[in-house]
């Protein structure tokens, strides 16, 4: 029988914050396999194209004050797998081309905790167009403690005070995954926190994930007048508890608040931040608050105080835009710490349009009741899915044999929109540390639709990119591409091939000896 053993700790210094971050460094992207911590929600295409529109309305706004010249500095705090960084530059990029119109230069700093992350963003191939633009760069940064960004490509280091431009911030699952306080309001006083952890004695026998697992939290109050006292920073949001809450226990972002004070003296204009997470901002649901449980994917995250952020904010002269209707699984704010924030218009209006009446937190509610009624759905209703979501890839991954299933009764136009969503897809895809053969799923499809020289093209892509031995079928389809496509040696070849693997491949069979009698 195994022992186990209690330690009691501050919220904020147990030792789940150090398997956090040893979790994240040990694994690298590695991390994000399997959505073993979950990365889509914040990533996909859909909420890469509302952020970029807010990015776009912002740098319109800057124009229109006469702020053209100073670059505007985009920094992602927690990219993670890279996945949103590339779907927003994409996105971006597109915007700025599209509308030709002038606006102030931009460069996207991606960022993260372990130094694992920054070198593999700096090799990864889909980055690559950016980073030789000028646009892209990566730093690695410490939320808890770091002042300055030391930039890996262009070599360079932002100290307080240099940028003549706002920050920009992007947040999506940050603040509940770094170290927060734990309150508890009872009886008009202020209370802290301290949790009490049964774990097993020989715990650096285990991973951090696992070492997770095997933890029991419990927790304990004790009188804390220090949050009281006038001169605590965020004194005024501590007293709103007092007075509004009863019996409540608070996760308070102390450490996401102190990370952007340090990071708004970055700037000598102030920051506009985007967020997503799960994370409340109405001070009623934060009303009779149970102790926080830790939600487990290898590491863990929490609950985000947005409410904290967005009242110290706003006590400091910030507007914050949240939504008015209540959110399922996603909140998205976006909060203006900036000299006349109202006036950014364009900013306000793309967050309206992007997240007030249909965001990312609604597109996902669509994708768990499309997931479940998959195999009902029509192809138009599976086109126009699509398209709403940005052509992303793990749609299409999980929707190629319905889209297969469904082409006998399709007509022209929707099997060109499905070859036109293929390629917009191709073009879009950020290959991640679990890879997928992505091209071979599009490859067949279009072979099925007898489109074959894109077939061709996929089939190709699909049979470099795979270190295994090729299969015969992918083989075959490729020798009946070069066949149609008039390229009979291409063809022999591939069909010869196929049937060293699989002699008694009837259809290659029939093909050598069509092929055979052309020579």
């Amino acid at each position: 029988m195994t022992e186990h053993r209690q330690q009691r700790f501050r919220f904020s210094e147990a030792p789940i914050w150090e398997l956090q971050r040893k979790y994240f460094e040990e694994q690298g992207l590695r991390a994000w396999n399997n959505d073993q911590v979950p990365q889509y929600i914040t990533s996909n295409p859909m909420i890469a194209e509302a952020y970029a529109e807010m990015i776009f309305g912002f740098l319109q706004d800057r124009a229109r004050k006469g702020e053209s010249v100073e670059p505007v500095t985009i920094l992602e705090l927690g990219a993670g797998a890279g996945r949103l960084a590339f779907h927003v530059l994409q996105k971006l990029c597109e915007l700025r081309d599209f509308a030709g119109i002038p606006l102030p230069p931009f460069r996207y700093v991606m960022t993260d905790l372990p130094m694992k992350n920054v070198k593999s963003w700096e090799r990864h191939p889909a980055l690559q167009k950016y980073v030789s633009e000028g646009i892209l760069d990566f730093a690695r940064f410490d939320a808890a403690a770091d002042h300055e960004l030391n930039l890996t490509v262009s070599g360079t280091t932002i100290r307080p005070g240099d940028l003549a431009q706002p920050l920009l911030i992007v947040a999506n699952y940050f603040f509940d995954s770094i170290p927060q306080e734990l309150i508890y309001v009872g009886d008009g006083h202020i209370f802290e926190c301290d949790v009490v952890i049964d774990f097993p004695e020989n715990p650096k026998r285990l991973s951090p994930a696992q070492t997770l697992e095997s933890m029991n939290l419990d927790y304990s109050h004790r009188r804390a007048p220090a949050y009281e006292e006038e001169s605590f920073a965020y004194h005024d949001v501590i007293a709103l508890y007092q007075q509004e809450l009863e019996d409540s226990h608070i996760l308070f972002p102390a450490v996401g608040l102190e990370c952007l004070e340090r990071l708004n003296r970055l700037s000598r204009a102030g920051f506009l931040l985007l967020t997503a997470d799960k994370g409340d901002h109405r001070l009623e649901n934060w009303k009779f608050a149970e102790p926080p449980e830790l939600i487990l994917h290898g590491s863990f995250s929490l609950t985000a105080n947005y409410h904290a952020i967005a009242h110290v904010m706003e006590q400091r002269g910030a507007h914050a835009l949240f939504t008015s209707h209540y959110y399922k699984n996603l909140n998205v704010g976006c909060i203006l710490m900036l000299e006349e924030p109202l006036s950014y218009a364009g900013t306000r209006l793309a967050y309206r349009r992007s997240i007030e009446r249909f965001g990312p937190d609604e597109f996902f509610s669509l994708k768990e009741w499309v997931d479940r009624h998959l195999d009902t759905m029509g192809l138009q209703q599976l086109l126009a899915f699509w398209r709403l979501g940005g052509y992303d890839a793990e749609f299409f991954i999980q929707g190629a044999k319905r889209f297969s299933s469904l082409l006998p009764e399709a007509g022209d136009e929707e099997m060109a929109d499905i070859r036109r969503g293929i390629h917009r897809m191709w073009s879009s895809y950020y290959v991640m540390e679990q890879r997928y053969d992505l091209a071979l799923d599009a490859g067949l499809l279009l072979f099925e639709m007898e489109m074959y020289e894109d077939a061709n093209y996929y089939l190709e892509a699909s049979l470099e990119a795979d270190e295994d031995e090729p299969v015969p079928t992918v083989l075959y389809c490729l020798a009946i591409c070069s066949y149609e496509l008039e390229m009979l040696d291409l063809a022999l070849d591939y069909t010869r091939k196929a049937l060293v693997l699989e002699p008694e491949h009837e259809e290659a069979l029939d093909l050598l000896h069509a092929l055979s009698g052309e020579e």
